[in-house]
């Protein structure tokens, strides 16, 4: 079955001295304010599209990690994720790098890197983000 996830923003001013508000419609958890100095410089309580960006890559990256090891078999005590979304001005958004902190029991480093890379390539986010670099750091914990 289909999804469809809302959200809106409004902006006012011009793009350096402006500011706006993005509302998250669908699950009502609230707005954030968004600027340009919060984009490329520092975020002062203010968040970007490149952090939205990077929530939706580590928790999309964090579900399929989890289902593919669930079906080889193998169950996590833990999954930590995390993504950093780059965006240069005048560029645009050039990567995002995942970070994956795990521990589970019984599985080899060869399995544990063949199911990372799998989710890797296919979580939906990494699919709408193909025209980016997207690492990975995978570190299986003992």
């Amino acid at each position: 079955m289909a999804t469809t996830r809302n959200a809106h923003a409004g902006w006012v001013g011009d793009l350096p001295t402006g500011a706006g508000q993005v509302t998250l419609d669908s699950s009502e958890l609230g707005g954030f304010d968004i600027t340009w100095k919060a984009r490329t410089e520092a975020s002062e309580g203010k968040t970007s599209p490149e952090e939205l960006i990077a929530a939706a890559h580590s928790s999309c990256f964090a579900m399929a990690f989890s289902h593919e090891l669930a079906g080889a078999g193998f169950a996590a005590d833990y999954v930590n994720t995390s993504a950093a979304v780059t965006f240069v001005p005048g560029t645009g958004i050039t990567g995002s790098h995942l970070t994956l902190a795990t521990k589970i029991p019984g599985i080899s480093q060869e399995d544990f890197e063949k199911i990372a890379n799998g989710a890797k390539a296919g979580c939906p986010v990494s699919a709408a983000l193909a025209g980016v670099e997207i690492t990975l750091e995978a570190t299986l914990e003992a």
